[in-house]
């Protein structure tokens, strides 16, 4: 039997509107439990934590169901009791048997022996920055979205502007839509707001701006350009709330924008999801698996299976992703080195995935240590590799039929 670890505990089965709680509560071999049904508003809330509080329950897990939980655990969130975040579907009881006093009964069973795994909690400080940066990147979404929508009108009204101009909604573009939305339609009267420093022929640039462009378009453009401003206007709101939050944080940024590749706001939503503190990851290896930066563990029979990465923190392995992209294209890093290594016998994806796990890596140790980034350079990783170069090239020889053999060219000093 396996030995029960806590023998004070509780388990909540939390819903929109209401929280299951069942308390287990051991003494030598009895084992008694009662289970009590709690609405979800602040004053029921409480009554469940002084109920808790009574019952002396030193530990509380519950599961991550979507956001309801998470009030839930603000409100019970206390010195005297350990609260306990369970994945779902890592803590699913026997199929034919779900009730919610059963998956309540069944949590606190898991609880008692020590058999749940928790998840990574921030505290309320990196939670708010990550509400804030979350939202923000949301919003950078829909403006995307409207943009794509201006594009499409453009197209029905036979305006190209999108193929003599890289950025529709830049300085010449959204000069040349406010004109199109004010009942401007000459082509020349257009094609004078361009900036000559377009690099597009004028006969292309005018050529472009004829169309046949109607009343609903322009309603459309004037839409959809007044919810792209209203959205801009969030973001930067959302920017100055960041700016003023982010005391706790701002000496983390400061280390991990010396990595190529890491701007100012890539710094803060990677800070957002992992939180400045390292102590809660034993190892960079476990920091890299709940980011899902590492391939799962699917083996059966003594064959793999798949090599997928797993499922981890989607909103942190895209920033890093994005980050690995953007340190590729300096050419004097290491970090461009790995990546060359790695595509030319894994493919980009495989490799711009190691690379993020490397950055991973080092911000891990920087933070943990206090310590910039300091590259070691594109030579990094390359020892030996003019021999082992030579030796691959000697193989695709003999491969050929001829006889090749490899001798180090002596250098004459004069």
């Amino acid at each position: 039997m396996t030995e029960v670890l806590y023998p004070r505990c509780a388990a909540l089965d939390v819903h929109k509107d209401t929280v299951v709680a069942a308390i287990r509560l051991a003494e030598g071999r009895e084992v008694q439990s009662e289970v009590r049904t709690f609405a979800t508003t602040t004053p029921a809330l409480l009554d469940l934590s002084a109920w808790l509080d009574e019952q002396g329950c030193t530990h509380v897990a519950m599961e991550a169901t979507g956001i309801y939980w998470r009030p839930v655990w603000q409100v019970l969130d206390a010195d005297s009791r350990t609260l306990i975040l369970a994945n779902a579907a890592h803590v699913k009881n026997v199929p034919g048997r779900k009730t919610d006093v059963a998956d309540a009964v069944w949590l606190s069973d898991l609880l008692a022996h020590g058999l749940i795994r928790a998840s990574f909690v921030p505290e309320a400080q990196t939670q708010a920055m990550r509400d804030l940066l979350r939202t923000r990147k949301q919003l950078v979404r829909e403006q995307a979205s409207h943009v794509q929508r201006i594009q499409k009108t453009l197209e029905e009204a036979n305006l190209k502007l999108a193929s003599v101009l890289t950025d529709i909604m830049g300085q010449s573009g959204r000069a040349v839509l406010d004109a199109l939305v004010k009942g401007e339609c000459d082509p020349a009267g257009l094609q004078a707001l361009v900036s000559p420093r377009v690099k597009a022929a004028p006969e292309a640039i005018r050529a472009a701006l004829t169309g046949r462009i109607g009343d609903h378009h322009r309603f459309l453009l004037g839409v959809h350009l007044r919810q792209y401003d209203g959205l801009g206007r969030a973001i930067a709101e959302i920017d100055a709330q960041v700016e003023r939050d982010l005391g706790p944080f701002r000496e983390a940024v400061k280390l991990l924008v010396t990595i190529p590749g890491i701007s100012d706001l890539t710094a803060q939503v990677i800070l957002s999801e992992i939180g400045p503190d390292m102590s809660r990851f034993p190892t960079a290896g476990h920091l890299i698996s709940w980011a899902g930066l590492c391939p799962r563990n699917d083996e059966s029979a003594g064959k793999r299976r798949s090599t997928r990465l797993r499922k981890g923190a989607p909103w942190l392995k895209t920033a890093l992703v994005q980050a690995a992209w953007a340190g590729v294209r300096k050419k004097t890093s290491s970090i461009r080195t790995q990546f060359q290594r790695l595509r030319s016998r894994r493919g980009p994806k495989k490799a711009i995935c190691a690379v993020a796990a490397s950055l991973l890596t080092a911000i891990y140790h920087m933070l943990k240590t206090g310590t910039a980034y300091i590259d070691p350079g594109p030579d990094h990783g390359r020892k030996g590799a003019p021999t082992i170069r030579a030796k691959a090239l000697a193989r695709q020889i003999e491969r050929l039929g001829f006889a090749c053999e490899i001798k180090a060219v002596e250098t004459v000093s004069i």
